[in-house]
This record gives C-alpha cells, sequence and structure tokens, in this order.
C-alpha cells in the first residue's frame, strides 16, 4: 500500500488588516481552499505572519524594531487560529514563520499542526545578513524532525536551504519531506532559495516544498518586497519528474500549488535511483587530500 500525501505549497501575498477578524478569515478561507482540493499537507511561508504588523497601526508597521515585537506578541493568537484550522479540516500545516522572543533572543520560528494540535516547531538555524546586521534576529537552537502521521518532515527555512549540511542532518535522522518557507525580496534571492532546495531534493533523495511570500508590502519594511514561486521538488533519479519539479506555480503568483507524492518513492530512489547520491555522501571524505 502506497503512502501517498498531497502537499499544497503557498505563494503568498501580505495583506493589510484593520482587525484581527479580517486576518483570521483570510487565512480560514486559504486553509480550505487547499483542504477542498484535498491537501493533507499545508505549507505557508516564511515571515508571512509579519502581515500581522498592520494591526499595530502604520507607526509599528513601519518600524523594524516595533513591527518585529508588535507580530512576536500575538504568537499566542496565530497559534491557536493555526491549530484551530489544522483540527477543523484534518490537515497538517506549517504555519507562517514569524519573530517569536524568549528572554532577551529573538527568533524566526515556524509551527507545525497536526488534527490534534501544536507537533512542534522549528526555529530558524542561520540568519541572513539583513537578520544578523540589522533586524537583529538570532539563530535557533538545532534541528528538529517531526515525525508524524503523514511521514516524517523536517524544515530548512529559506537561508537554512543553502547549507547541505543542514537538510543532510534531517535526512540522515530520517526525513522523507523538507519544507522550506521562504521570504526574498529579489529574484536572485528566490533563486538561491530555489537552486538550494532542488539540490537539497537531489542529494538526499527526498521531496521538498519552496513556499514564498509574494507581491508588495510597502507598509513594512521588513517585508516590503517579495519575490517567488511554490514548488514541489524531487530528485531527478530516474523514478521521479526528468526535471525534478513535480509540480511549480508562476512567478510572484499568488496561490496554492499541489501535488501528490508517494513517499514509499522516496525509500526507492535511495535504494534503487540510476544514482544514489544519499547513500554515497559519505564517500566525499574519501577523496579528500
Amino acid at each position: 500500500m502506497s503512502r501517498e500525501v498531497t502537499i499544497a505549497a503557498a505563494a503568498y501575498p501580505l495583506d493589510w488588516f484593520e482587525d484581527w477578524a479580517g486576518y483570521a478569515a483570510k487565512v480560514a478561507a486559504w486553509v480550505a481552499e487547499a483542504a477542498g482540493q484535498g491537501a493533507q499537507l499545508l505549507v505557508f511561508p516564511e515571515y508571512a505572519a509579519m502581515e500581522l504588523a498592520s494591526l499595530g497601526g502604520t507607526e509599528v508597521a513601519a518600524d523594524l524594531d516595533a513591527s518585529l515585537s508588535h507580530v512576536a506578541g500575538l504568537r499566542a493568537e496565530m497559534e491557536a487560529l493555526f491549530a484551530s484550522l489544522a483540527a477543523q479540516h484534518g490537515v497538517h500545516i506549517l504555519a507562517p514563520s514569524g519573530p517569536v522572543i524568549e528572554g532577551a533572543k529573538r527568533v524566526n520560528r515556524a509551527s507545525l499542526f497536526g488534527p490534534g494540535g501544536l507537533i512542534g516547531h522549528q526555529d530558524k538555524a542561520i540568519m541572513t545578513r539583513f537578520e544578523r546586521e540589522i533586524w537583529h534576529v538570532d539563530a535557533g537552537d538545532g534541528l528538529v524532525l517531526f515525525d508524524t502521521a503523514l511521514g516524517k518532515i523536517g524544515v530548512t527555512i529559506c537561508y537554512d536551504s543553502e547549507f547541505p549540511l543542514l537538510a543532510r542532518a534531517l535526512a540522515e535522522a530520517g526525513a522523507e519531506i523538507l519544507l522550506v518557507p521562504s521570504c526574498t525580496d529579489t529574484v536572485a534571492g528566490y533563486n538561491r532559495v530555489r537552486i538550494g532546495t532542488m539540490a537539497r531534493a537531489l542529494e538526499n533523495q527526498c521531496v521538498t516544498v519552496q513556499a514564498p511570500t509574494v507581491g508588495d508590502a510597502l507598509w513594512c519594511p521588513a517585508v516590503d518586497e517579495n519575490r517567488g514561486a511554490a514548488a514541489i521538488f524531487a530528485p531527478p533519479d530516474g523514478l521521479w519528474p526528468e526535471s525534478g519539479v513535480v509540480a511549480e506555480g508562476g512567478l510572484d503568483s499568488p496561490g496554492w500549488v499541489l501535488a501528490k507524492v508517494d513517499l514509499d518513492q522516496v525509500a526507492r530512489s535511495r535504494a534503487e535511483g540510476t544514482v544514489l547520491p544519499f547513500k554515497h555522501w559519505a564517500e566525499q571524505t574519501r577523496k579528500l587530500w
């Protein structure tokens, strides 16, 4: 019996809201749309939670530090909303990542929910120059493997996808799907994450999922410009599409991109692929002088 999972990756625009009800209605509509198309695993982007800065008003939204603090202050309400939607629709959701403040430390956190509630969270491991030099968001501590009813899932948030050893550690721990929520303000940045996400699928012979923010949110300088396309990738090893692209949306096109994948195919790729990079990874060190 196959282990098929229908995955939905969001290309998600950031909107201005006058009240919490407006935000809740938007998110509920997005989840209902994907669930209505049969999605079992929904992936929202990195820093998509920053649209909640609008609830603090124009001055808060326009201030880098104040916007981060305001969104962090709404974290509990946001998590309760996504937990409720996951239960209502019987799905798994990687909620939009956003700031969490713990003492003097500020991290960029993505939380995973299942029908039974919060499964856990992953904090971004390696920060971009903007995050570390200007926004002063801190790196998280360690990686998490989520062993879910759908399969074993890892999360590498945006820039993290560009570092092979992070994904490798998750794959060696058993990850079959790697989720890559992203937020990039240039096409070059989007392509860096896209190339990294595809490479991680190739190296680890697994499924990878990129979910970006798209469009302008000029009222919040932290996320004012957003470029990207949602996609689901696999290793082009003879058992998946020759391009490695299972499904992909248009550049800067809001909406869901869905695909059904068979996780038994991940095990087959690692055992029977035309090439076996997952198995042969360790041989790299034998070639070093």
